[in-house]
């Protein structure tokens, strides 16, 4: 029998931000990381398959919801930004201790934009950008209706624009472009320095509760076609897609009634240097009446391999697979006897999604230049190509807001009674709140243990235990300190 401590399956930027938390913390524990692929941040954490945004809630409109009183509520929107800022300040830490060589390997500042058309629209914007300059984590957004200033903000998006429409956008100068590829390398890299044993190409195959409350993992070995059991006290299941299947293999009560929804993304993308230096931002629309929160239409400068990027998108596609490396099976696979009911519901329930994939489905490609053409008037067909995107799987479960098979929008974790077993599912923010979400986890996880890493965590992130925005002046200095060890726009 193979023991261990923590056995962390998935090479993505969750298992990766888990593991060195968890070195950090104690530095004792033997750590095993299982990965299906043959190499690390191949799937959701893929620099091509999300949009790198660093969600901080700068420019997402669907994180600001109008109420029927016309009210903004900008409570999600903080609890994402306040999530960004402790990610931000792991990184600074990480960066301070040497442990992350060159933070422009993987962040890079870039300003944040929202854009709207429409009267309407524009209304609804100068009412957020004021809402969210009342709090501290917002201050500096900037507001415009003014076409001659907006040439300036975004030259490529109003060149050749002639419509009389209203039109506006905000702007946050510290916004951020992650490459969440190169990040998630960086921090294996660094664990395998540790000692941590990371296995490409194996592949966990099943699960088993022991009678002392660990757990025996079988794994193939996909390259030799082996297989081994392994034993863990802990185990976590940051898999990305995958993650439902295998939870579901676990057998604990919490995989029963939950399903997932698998949505598959298309990008258009342009690297022609001449065109992609006209814009620096990334800039969300809004999304269309029925579409999914992650199809929200947004024009991003990306830095990929050095080079400046621009991605627009996404589009949404459909595909049964849990994975883009995954098989045609995994939908009707995760369909049980103990969710079917969930899942049927989901599907009465969410006929609009449903007629929206089929809309997008639909789509040529001269059809998507013509969404492009909304923010970019003067797109050339030649200048753009299609890009596949990463599969997400959203969460449905029953809910007692939301009723039996409730399509859920977000990141959230499962754990067992015992905490001896969590995995994560859901797909945006995800990777932005990496850290957020996995400090959250210790805490359901290893309880006991929680006073004892007191001063650890508050060492790594010094907002720890705190609201930032009730906390104006602890903001400020962090965020000046962070910038200036990231190479970020205070």
């Amino acid at each position: 029998m193979n023991k261990t401590d923590v056995i962390l399956i998935g090479g993505g930027i969750m298992s990766a931000t888990l593991g060195t938390l968890l070195k950090k913390l104690d530095p004792t524990l033997s750590i095993r990381v299982f990965e299906k692929l043959d190499g690390p941040a191949q799937e959701s954490s893929n620099v091509w398959n999300n949009a790198g945004t660093g969600h901080s809630a700068l420019c997402e409109l669907n994180y600001t919801k109008e109420q029927p009183n016309g009210v903004i509520d900008i409570k999600k929107a903080i609890n994402v930004n306040e999530q960004f800022q402790v990610s931000k300040q792991f990184w600074s830490y990480l960066v301070k201790e040497g442990k992350l060589q060159d933070p422009s390997r993987f962040i890079m500042p870039v300003p944040h934009m929202s854009f709207v058309l429409g009267k309407e629209n524009v209304e609804f914007l100068k009412k957020r950008v004021e809402m969210l300059n009342g709090n501290v984590l917002f201050e500096g957004m900037e507001f415009s209706d003014s076409k001659s200033e907006l040439s300036e903000w975004a030259p490529l998006m109003m060149e050749g624009r002639t419509s009389d429409e209203p039109i506006a956008m905000s702007k946050m100068d510290a916004g951020t472009d992650v490459n969440f590829g190169q990040l998630t390398k960086d921090l294996f890299e660094d664990l395998e320095a540790q000692g941590v044993e990371i296995h490409y190409s194996h592949e966990v195959k099943n699960f088993k509760e022991v009678e002392d409350g660990s757990w025996q993992l079988e794994v193939r070995d996909r390259q030799f076609g082996k297989t081994d059991y392994y034993n863990a006290d802990f185990v976590f299941i940051g898999a990305g897609g995958h993650a439902l299947p295998l939870l579901q293999k676990t057998g604990i009560k919490q995989s029963k009634h939950v399903g997932g929804f698998p949505v598959s993304g298309v990008f258009l993308t342009c690297s022609e240097e001449s065109i992609a230096d006209q814009h620096l931002a990334k800039v969300y629309g809004k999304a269309e009446v029925g579409a999914p929160p992650m199809s929200v239409p947004h024009l991003d400068t990306r830095y990929i391999d050095g080079k400046r990027t621009l991605l627009f998108g996404p589009f949404a596609g459909f595909s049964p697979k849990f994975l883009k490396s995954g098989s045609y099976l995994d939908l009707i696979q995760s369909v049980k006897p103990y969710n079917v009911t969930t899942m049927l519901a989901s599907g009465a329930k969410e006929m609009p999604l449903t007629k929206y994939l089929i809309g997008q489905l639909m789509l040529s490609h001269e059809d998507r230049m013509e969404d492009l053409r909304k923010f970019v008037p003067t797109a050339k067909d030649a200048d753009w190509s299609t890009t596949i995107a990463g599969q997400r799987v959203q969460v449905i479960k029953d809910t007692e807001t939301g009723g039996k098979g409730t399509l859920q929008f977000g990141t959230e974790v499962v754990t067992s009674d015992n905490g001896s077993i969590a995995a994560l599912l859901g797909a945006s923010p995800g990777a932005s709140t990496a850290v957020s979400v996995m400090t959250d986890l210790l805490g359901k996880c290893f309880p006991e243990r929680m006073d004892e890493w007191d001063a650890k965590l508050k060492e790594m992130i010094p907002s720890y235990g705190q609201l930032l925005t009730d906390n104006p002046d602890l903001f400020r200095e962090i965020n000046k300190d962070t910038a200036k060890t990231l190479g970020l726009n205070e």
